[in-house]
């Protein structure tokens, strides 16, 4: 799956300007065909999973928030209604919802751990559990799934079943588990991954890309809130969010 300018600037809810500027600077992978910009999937994926949100907002723009926030009185109206609100806008919050949260899995290895979350999971996907194991780790073979920060987006290399259920798992895992982040730090909280369609699969990832450089949603996932705690705090924060159009 290949990608546009266009396509990359509605992830990031930021004008087309915006992606223009990063790739100027050199901030962002593509390559060209035919002199048009193209972005590969696997490369923007890594990409989102590595990018410094603050960076990437001061090269982008001066004046444009990435995920800019929408007047209070719209706020509450999209508030009142997240499950059939825009598809977009509160595709985590419905993933979430789909999913659940596991707490104290046991595992000293990322192997471990994605075998354990599987056997729970693979039920609820209709998938079988050790093809669902064998498609994550080989995601992570590629390339370790680590945001930074003790943070990781386990996910599979494309989307798992077309017209499923999107659905976001938050494991934590008993113990820290080393995991090949970047920054080198121990993991304690893991966001399993499952989308419908490419699309939804990129839109997730990036939106859990910058939730984890959120203070609030960090020091939930800290404290390992629980799975109200979090929908409270995700339908709140995508209901902020303006669309660019």
């Amino acid at each position: 799956m290949d990608l546009t300018i266009k396509d990359v600037a509605k992830l990031f809810n930021i004008s087309e300007a915006a992606i223009h500027r990063l790739l100027l600077h050199n901030k962002i992978p593509s390559y060209c065909i035919n002199g048009e910009h193209r972005f590969g999937l696997i490369e923007i994926e890594n990409w989102m999973l590595q990018f410094d949100l603050k960076q990437l907002q001061e090269t982008a723009s001066c004046d444009q928030q990435i995920y800019p926030l929408t007047d209070k009185k719209k706020q509450q109206v999209q508030l009142d209604n997240p499950i059939s609100g825009g598809m977009v806008q509160f595709c985590l919050y419905r993933a979430l919802h789909q999913g659940d949260i596991l707490v104290n899995i046991k595992g000293d290895k990322k192997e471990d751990i994605i075998s354990a979350v599987t056997k729970i999971v693979a039920p609820k996907l209709n998938v079988d559990a050790e093809i669902l194991a064998e498609l994550l780790i080989d995601r992570e073979d590629l390339s370790p799934t680590a945001l930074g920060n003790g943070l990781a987006v386990p996910h599979t290399r494309e989307a798992l079943a077309k017209g499923s259920f999107d659905m976001v798992f938050i494991v934590y895992p008993e113990t820290p588990l080393e995991y090949g982040a970047l920054d080198s730090k121990p993991v304690h909280t893991l966001f399993f991954l499952f989308a419908g369609s490419d699309k939804a699969h990129l839109q997730l990832l990036a939106k859990l890309a910058h939730l984890s450089s959120h203070k609030e949603a960090f020091q939930l996932l800290l404290d390992r809130s629980d799975k109200t705690a979090l929908l409270d705090f995700v339908r709140s924060w995508e209901g902020q969010i303006r669309s660019m159009g």
